[in-house]
């Protein structure tokens, strides 16, 4: 992967990928906020395609974030609360192994943190609440298990 970011000026960067680019204005969205999003981003794609993989539709689908910061420079993150609600015609059992499955296994971007920062979770499925501020486990690379018979349904 390669990204990269030029300065146009007023606190705006254009960010170039392989696949596309995009503004980021740093008036209007910080690099953090951006970051955050694209955690939670990260996690809804999962869940969308494990549904998907297995014949079934993720609908009214939202997600968000809360999180706790240092207070003191570099600010980092410490807790993150992610708050997912979403409707759908499958188990609910499914509904928590599709999150679970990509918070521990697939989501880049909450395994880049995992190590470091608290992670817990509350899902509503349905308009009923089957998981509330549970934690993720913790461990590193070596210890994860990267097999759950989705057969890797994500991004990398």
């Amino acid at each position: 992967m390669e990204i990269t970011l030029s300065y146009i000026g007023d606190k705006k960067f254009e960010a170039q990928t392989s696949k596309s680019s995009f503004l980021i204005d740093a008036e209007k969205i910080t690099p953090v906020e951006y970051f955050a999003a694209g955690i939670i981003g990260c996690t809804g794609i999962d869940l969308v395609a494990l549904a998907n993989k297995d014949g079934f539709e993720v609908r009214e689908y939202s997600v968000k974030a809360e999180i706790d910061r240092k207070l003191s420079i570099p600010y980092k993150f410490e807790k993150l609360h992610i708050i997912y609600s979403f409707e759908g015609d499958f188990e609910s059992i499914k509904a928590k192994r599709y999150i679970l499955s990509s918070l521990e296994n697939y989501c880049t971007t909450v395994n880049s943190i995992r190590d470091s920062v608290k992670i817990e979770y509350t899902i509503v499925y349905n308009g009923e609440t089957i998981a509330n501020c549970e934690s993720i486990r913790s461990g590193t690379a070596d210890s994860l298990v990267l097999e759950d018979g989705f057969g890797g349904a994500c991004c990398s």
